[in-house]
């Protein structure tokens, strides 16, 4: 059970983050994934995980146009509240419907289980530490994933959601990279015990 404290503290951290992400997506960059597509470059065939940006959330479709040429392109499915997200095999061009919480999923495809995650979110740190929407679907996801193997997540954001602390629980997952259209952050390590 989450402390209503820390709700709260989070709560408001989201609301600054989607504040600036409206602000970073109204700005109209001419090209945000294109470093997301020099990662994902180094990594093709790999079966990778995207998704289908909403409202101001930056668009990883250019990445993930170019990453279904060389291997299999999923996007997630919330099966249910408190469980793990699936994910559907998606093409360019391919039927879409409206999933859950109005996220556009494959009307039909076999299930893939990816290697490779882009991950959306609200706000992030130089730690790899993320604040998603509060559902802990991308949470139990990557910690199931990362149970059966190694799994790498991208989280892929405008710049301007960079928080310099983010208020995480034990079970937030971490980002192993952190992609927005200025760049590619490697996530430092957190200080040893003890250090300041």
């Amino acid at each position: 059970m989450t402390d209503p404290a820390l709700s709260e503290v989070k709560a408001a951290a989201r609301k600054a983050a989607f504040a600036r992400r409206k602000v970073a997506f109204d700005a109209g960059h001419p090209a945000p994934a294109a470093h997301l597509r020099a990662v994902l470059a180094g990594h093709r065939g790999v079966p990778l995980s995207g998704y289908m940006a909403m409202r101001s959330e930056i668009d990883p479709t250019p990445a993930m146009e170019e990453a279904a040429g060389h291997g299999p392109v999923a996007v997630p499915v919330i099966i249910g509240k408190g469980q793990p997200l699936r994910f559907r095999r998606w093409e360019p061009g391919c039927a879409l419907i409206d999933g859950p919480f109005g996220a556009l999923i494959p009307a039909a495809g076999d299930w893939v289980v990816p290697k490779i995650l882009i991950v959306p979110l609200v706000a992030f740190d130089r730690r790899g530490g993320r604040l998603g929407y509060g559902g802990g679907f991308y949470d139990r996801t990557l910690e199931a994933l990362r149970a059966q193997g190694p799994v790498l997540a991208i989280g892929f954001a405008w710049s301007a959601q960079e928080a310099a602390q983010l208020p995480l629980e034990p079970t937030d997952q971490r980002l192993d990279l952190i992609v927005t259209e200025a760049g590619v952050i490697e996530p430092e390590a957190d200080p040893p015990s003890g250090a300041r």
